[in-house]
């Protein structure tokens, strides 16, 4: 099994792997912190689109393990993980003294503004090292341009660590195209690096630098020299936009008939002998068809099944129809396939001509006209009664042996064995990582883990994991968890140092379909390695939509270390509810909201993009009340759970079709605030790949899987792009235009400023009003609503802008720009006036105290800014004038809580309600300009509507 295993893997290299690395064009090259640049200089470039970068730099004293990835065009994200020579990560050796050298981790970011054209340069905007102690921050500006064939120059502009003007060059001759010259000047303020008397770092100064680099297909060496120090570059680039790397040369064939193929029976045989429907689903289950149910409803053969291997659902379905053909009565005048998953329907498929269906598998129709004979429904068709088939079941079981399969699922050894109901019993070596313990910077364990499956009735399954410890370096982890909160995850070395053998997953779960857009699941057991309990989720995700929501609701029990079924004294209940929403690009937003494990209430918000090849990539933020002051965090800035995921369907990687896909996750800290139970088969997740497929285009996929259709869209989706300048610019001219069109700005700016002027001869008297009723409830509720109305009201913008139809989503959006346009116009006036709250002083006019930020000033309010521009233009739209009442309660409560004078609420409030009026005049009608994420049974894309005019 395992020669076999690894004769797939080189298999798949040597004949599609190898030659596509090497028809690989050159990439932009990384610098030494992973921007695209020159050495330690960043240009303006940024990565092909979908581009993952690895690699390893060494510039004395630091050496620099770095990731970065094109996520979109236009976006270049950066992780790199620095480690000092010379300098120990600990000064306790009995604490940290097996940790080695001093290591720091950084994300890095780079906007492209404009891409280059005729005279412009590209421009990027750059930052550096954005979140934790930030050691290596930069903010800097740059612009490159080709000068000459081959020849790049960048000259830009940095502060903090990049410090003042840098540049660039890079020539590539013409007839050495794999190899570049690159030059630099150094920028970086090396005296400000942390330990640099010690490193010597503080003698390296701003200058010249040269090297010389090297492409090979994804591979890229570049080594340099600046003055008495040498450095060294080396990097793989992998295009996450190619659909796959390795080509499909073990995938298995259609089903072709055969000599021992039995006639095709009469309707009245069919309904006489289960042995036809026997013989069809025994040549489904040798195709991996999963949960098959057949039977005749009229003159309709009706199948209801999934696919355990095909990733692509309606190259499913068209394998399925076209071994149908072969065994259906002969009197069948439609053929309908119900997707499943779980049991679970996920769309039907009906074919009504079954001459056109059978020309056009053969190739002597076009794929439109076989479109008029098909159609796709969400669900269960109404028409189509649920089969019942104990046994048909009963029958394959005894009569289809289980085969032991390798290699089905990317594992290089692993023993699998499934049935045709779904029973599926997986035994394969995994490996696990804990990072960045003060006992050693990288440890980890190998483990054998058996998972088994078990159909136990309809929608009914049991899903379980057995594991035991082959080898692991975690035992040596020593650091305690300081969180002051339960330990949810904080505690997870003592469980990843138990070596004896663990049940990790014993889960009983119930899958069902309430109606053909919403399903339900339903749990209970052991969840994962730290919990157990009982739950369930419900998801409404509707057809033809790029948006879905759910709720999940679980009430939990921590187990002990020991990993059977002893607990610790901890439980809790979390719900989450969440809205996904599918955005140009193949990007997908997350928003969940609710109460996490450690009893924190808060909102997760994720954002991932799935790239052409189906890789995924994101990361995830969470804001809750768990207040995590301890380190990382502090009393002035608790943590807040945050990371990185990747999604790898092994599709990509495999010789053969795949619907396996392996998830890996990196967090800076292990922390228990923010957390989530490892929800048991989220329907999301299980329901989100097939209904993509089914709504992609004409939802068919590559279903004939003919050669003469492969450059179809249908059939291979390109890669979407999206083109959102044009509407912007027309947004941003009308609005300066209908700004210049109006006619009483004198009249406006008269009566506000008598508005400011009467508010603040009141400033004191109401100040004092509220000061003397601080302790009522009703007033500490009101200060609480006013701080928190505004979100709410940027919130439901998004949603209406999200979710509404084209009125309310212009609106929307609308109020999503006036709420940014206000916010911007109250900070400008807050950094100008300077004005002290009135929590601190009782004198209206007092200038705050030196070293104070401007921003966080009194005058004006933010939050009636916000509110009042979030609603004006729903107010306008919809003639709904009693908006501007709550937007002045909620501002209203920003003085109830004394955090500001009524003169900052009422010039923010007129500040919000111009921005708002401004914009809804000039944008009201969307007709001029609307773009649309098109999602529908017969495309997906973007659709921008400009007019001549």
């Amino acid at each position: 099994m395992q020669n076999k295993s690894r004769r797939y893997l080189v298999t798949g290299v040597l004949q599609g792997g190898l030659p596509l690395i090497l028809a690989c064009g050159a990439f932009a090259q990384p610098s030494l912190t992973g921007q695209i640049g020159y050495i330690n200089m960043p240009s303006a470039r940024v990565g092909e689109d979908g581009t993952f970068s690895l690699g390893y730099g060494y510039d004395k004293p630091y050496g620099v393990l770095w990731t970065s990835t094109t996520v979109l065009p236009w976006l270049e994200v950066s992780g790199r993980y620095t480690s000092i020579s010379g300098i120990p990560g600990f000064d306790n050796p009995q604490y940290g003294g097996n940790y080695g050298r001093y290591k720091d981790k950084a994300i890095d970011l780079k906007f492209k503004l404009w891409d280059e054209s005729g005279l412009m340069p590209e421009i990027a905007l750059g930052t550096t090292d954005i979140v934790g102690n930030r050691l290596w921050k930069s903010t800097y500006l740059v612009a490159s341009k080709n000068l000459l064939p081959g020849l790049e120059a960048s000259l830009g502009y940095g502060k903090d660590r990049i410090q003042g003007a840098f540049g660039g060059l890079r020539y590539t001759p013409q007839a050495l195209p794999n190899w570049s010259l690159v030059a630099e000047y150094d920028a970086n303020n090396y005296r400000q690096d942390p330990y640099e008397s010690t490193t010597l770092a503080a003698d390296r100064k701003k200058g010249p630098v040269v090297g010389i680099e090297y492409q090979w297909g994804w591979l890229g060496l570049q080594v340099a020299r600046q003055k008495t120090l040498n450095s060294i570059n080396a990097h793989i680039d992998i295009p996450l936009n190619v659909k796959e790397f390795v080509p499909k040369i073990q995938e298995p064939d259609y089903f072709r008939g055969g000599p021992d193929l039995p006639a095709r029976p009469t309707l009245a045989q069919w309904k006489n002998s289960p042995d036809y429907a026997s013989q069809l689903a025994t040549a489904l289950s040798k195709q991996d068809f999963k949960n098959i149910r057949i039977g005749m409803q009229r003159d309709a053969l009706v199948m209801e099944l999934s696919n355990s291997r095909i990733s692509n659902v309606g190259r499913a379905v068209g394998r399925a129809v076209r071994t149908a053909l072969y065994f259906a009565p002969l009197e069948t005048r439609e053929i309908k396939v119900v997707y499943t998953e779980f049991e679970q329907p996920v769309a039907t498929y009906s074919f009504y001509d079954m001459p056109t269906l059978n020309d056009y598998l053969l190739g002597k129709v076009n794929r439109n006209r076989f479109l008029e004979t098909v159609n796709i429904r969400p669900g269960r068709d109404e028409e189509t009664q649920p089969l019942e088939s104990k046994s048909l079941a009963q029958g394959l079981q005894e009569n289809i042996q289980l085969n032991l399969l390798t290699n089905q699922e990317g594992d290089l050894v692993q023993v699998t064995s499934n049935d045709p109901e779904d029973n599926h019993f997986h035994l394969a070596p995994k490996f696990g990582v804990y990072f960045n313990d003060p006992s050693g910077a990288f440890h980890y364990d190998i483990m054998a883990e058996a998972t088994y499956k078990r159909r136990l009735g309809s929608g009914l399954y049991l899903d379980s994991a057995l594991s035991a410890d082959l080898y692991n370096t975690i035992t040596a982890v020593t650091q305690p968890s300081n969180s002051l909160l339960p330990h949810v995850r904080s505690d997870i070395a003592d469980y990843k140092r138990i070596k004896t053998p663990k049940l990790n997953r014993f889960l009983l779960s119930q899958y069902m379909a309430l109606t053909p857009n919403t399903y339900a699941r339903a749990s209970a057991g052991i969840y994962e390695e730290m919990f157990r309990g009982a739950g369930g989720q419900i998801l409404y995700y509707p057809s033809v939509k790029n948006w879905a929501l759910d709720l999940t609701v679980d009430a939990l029990q921590q187990r002990d270390v020991q990993g059977w079924f002893g607990k610790r004294d901890y439980q809790t209940i979390t719900a989450l509810a969440a809205l996904h929403y599918q955005l140009p690009m193949g990007v997908t937003a997350t928003m969940r909201a609710g109460r996490f494990l450690a009893k924190d209430d808060g909102v997760r918000f994720e954002l991932k993009r799935r790239f052409h090849s189906g890789i995924e990539a994101g990361f995830w933020y969470t804001k809750t009340n768990g207040n995590d002051i301890t380190s990382p965090g502090t009393p002035a800035k608790p943590y807040n759970d945050k990371g990185m995921f990747f999604t790898i369907p092994l599709n990509s990687l495999l010789t053969f079709d795949s619907r396996t896909a392996g998830d890996f996750s990196l967090s800076p800290w292990t922390r228990d605030v923010g957390q989530m139970v490892m929800t048991p088969g989220d329907l999301y997740e299980i329901l989100s790949d097939p209904k993509r497929d089914i709504n992609s285009y004409d939802g068919l996929g590559n279903f004939a899987e003919r050669p003469d259709e492969q450059s179809l869209p249908a059939v291979n989706p390109p890669q979407p792009s999206y083109h959102p300048w044009p509407m912007i610019r027309m947004r941003l001219e009308d609005s300066g235009t209908q700004w210049l069109q109006i006619d009483d700005k004198a009249a406006a700016l008269g009566t506000a400023a008598v508005a400011t002027l009467a508010a603040m001869g009141l400033d004191r008297p109401v100040n004092r009003l509220f000061q003397n009723h601080q302790q009522n409830r009703l007033v500490k509720d009101w200060g609480k609503l006013g701080k928190d109305l505004p979100y709410a009201a940027v919130a439901l913008s998004g949603a209406a802008f999200a979710l509404g139809d084209d009125r309310l989503s212009n609106t929307g959006l609308i109020a999503l720009e006036s709420s940014a346009a206000a916010l911007a116009g109250s900070e400008l006036l807050k950094g100008v006036v300077n004005r002290e709250r009135p929590g601190s002083s009782d004198s209206p006019w007092r200038t705050q105290p030196a070293g104070q930020s401007r921003l966080s000033s009194s005058f004006t309010s933010n939050h009636a800014a916000v509110m009042f521009a979030a609603v004006t233009p729903f107010a306008k739209e919809y003639d709904q004038p009693w908006l501007y009442g709550v937007a002045a309660f909620g501002a209203a409560g920003r003085l109830a809580s004394r955090d500001h004078w009524l003169s900052d609420v009422a010039v923010g409030g007129l500040l919000g309600y111009v921005m708002g009026n401004w914009l809804w005049q000039a944008q009201r009608d969307d007709s001029r300009y609307r773009s649309n994420v098109i999602i529908s049974p017969k495309q997906v894309g973007v659709q921008v509507q400009v007019p001549i005019q």
